[in-house]
């Protein structure tokens, strides 16, 4: 019978509408939708859902309370092993992972597991779920309060240890709040309920601390008593093409352009720090962050191109995030790939130079290598350039921590359970794998945590 059931669809603001504001796009799921959707579980014997998730959540668990209607059950399950469910059941890439792993869509498509964690998140939101061990007195020091640091400091908190996050802006969330736009994840009334929770279980989170520059690790475990490390600091860096004309005025890496709207608020008249997106606007990338920053860039009032040298069936974002791109239109020049940016005669951008390109053969990773069309070169014209194509971890803590070894992509170089070269000093995340998703940070967080148990217990 559950199998039957067609998956319960989920209402979203209208694309024309969503275009013009910055208000989240998918409404989730109400109790009715919640408890019907939930009802298309099979529960199996062996359910794939639970090792295709990188934090390894009780998926049919949870799922069977929302199928009673017990959502604070429901939290309890998900809280064992998520410290970020409200976050996760909306940025996580569910369709490759816990869903894509889902019986049912071999035949038809998948239970909604990640609006369903969504709703049981935004449900019980106001509440505390989890429980949390005597303290054992034991410091341990977290350097960065994004998706990994954040897991990897709740677990270590629920097992009682005293911990602290060190956090080198304002804000804690690191990407979330920085990174991800307001119209994926509401910061106020999503993202700030999931920190308190964290902060519930006993954490304390330093922000204004960069380590490296405000303080150094080796100061940290020599002089202020903490017995282990957690480097959960990211992938910041952006990376550039080094073509010519990068350095014009209107040119901006995604990180900057995304970091200056979420954190400074950049496209709230009520702010003083505005940011110029012009008439017309070219983001490089086909990933998510290309996606954000696109869209993002839309919502202030540009016509966006999204210049990418593969196809559509190889862009690496989210099939969700292109179909809404696509839905408020965005324009995708595919097969095509910048060789220069034009400025005009004060040192600001006015056109993309690219040139078409046509897929090759496969390249190592069995994607087919996109390869330039001679005298196919053309011009986009444009007013900014925004540069989505990944980010490196900064080299300030591997630089100013000694015995810290980095690889040739200046990544930390950390074994399987997150422990770097140096003794009591362990990472996990973008720092160690470079730019990936929220949820495999969560995932190297936990490893994490569960090495730094290990290691503190001799």
């Amino acid at each position: 019978m559950a199998n039957r059931i067609p998956r319960v669809a989920v209402r979203e603001q209208d694309p024309k509408v969503r275009a013009t504001n910055f208000e989240e796009v998918c409404y989730g799921y109400n109790r009715e939708e919640a408890m019907l959707e939930a009802s298309r579980c099979l529960h199996c014997k062996n359910p794939r859902c639970v090792g295709a998730c990188p934090v390894n959540v009780n998926i049919p668990e949870f799922i069977a309370k929302v199928a009673e209607g017990d959502v604070d059950a429901a939290a309890a399950i998900i809280a064992q092993d998520s410290s970020l469910p409200a976050v996760c059941g909306r940025v996580c890439p569910q369709e490759t992972q816990c869903e894509g792993s889902c019986v049912l869509g071999v035949k038809g498509e998948p239970v909604a597991i990640g609006k369903l964690e969504r709703f049981v998140a935004d449900e019980t939101l106001a509440k505390a779920s989890a429980t949390v061990a005597p303290s054992n007195g034991i410091k341990v020091a977290v350097v960065g309060s994004g998706p990994a640091g954040l897991a990897c400091a709740s677990d270590l908190a629920k097992w009682g240890y005293d911990v602290t996050i060190f956090e080198a802006l304002h804000k804690a969330g690191g990407v979330l709040e920085y990174g991800i736009p307001e119209f994926r994840l509401p910061k106020d009334n999503v993202l700030k309920h999931e920190i308190a929770k964290v902060r519930a279980l006993g954490v304390k989170i330093e922000t204004d601390v960069i380590i490296g520059k405000t303080v150094t690790i080796d100061h940290l475990m020599d002089e202020e008593g903490f017995k282990a490390v957690f480097i959960g600091s990211g992938a910041g860096l952006p990376k550039f093409m080094n073509i010519p004309g990068e350095n014009l005025c209107g040119v901006f890496s995604a990180n900057e352009f995304l970091t200056r709207n979420n954190l400074m608020k950049a496209w709230r008249e009520d702010y003083l720090t505005p940011i110029h997106a012009g008439k017309k606007v070219c983001v490089v990338g086909g990933g998510n962050v290309a996606m954000d920053a696109a869209r993002t860039a839309l919502r202030l009032g540009a016509e966006v191109h999204i210049v990418y040298r593969r196809t559509e069936a190889e862009l690496p974002a989210r099939k969700e995030e292109v179909h809404h791109a696509i839905e408020e239109g965005i324009i995708f020049d595919m097969l095509t790939n910048p060789v220069e940016v034009i400025g005009d005669e004060k040192g600001w951008v006015k056109a993309l130079k690219c040139i078409r390109m046509e897929l090759g053969e496969p390249d190592e990773s069995g994607r087919r290598s996109p390869v330039p069309v001679e005298g196919s070169e053309f011009e986009i014209e444009t007013e900014t350039v925004i540069m989505a194509l990944g980010t490196s971890p900064n080299p300030m803590i591997s630089r100013s921590t000694a015995g810290l070894e980095t690889n040739r992509r200046g990544c930390l170089v950390a074994d399987e359970q997150g422990a770097t070269t140096r003794p009591g000093v362990f990472a996990g995340g973008d720092a160690v794998t470079g730019a990936a998703t929220v949820i495999l940070a969560m995932g190297a967080g936990r490893t994490a945590a569960k090495a730094i148990d290990k290691y503190l217990k001799g």
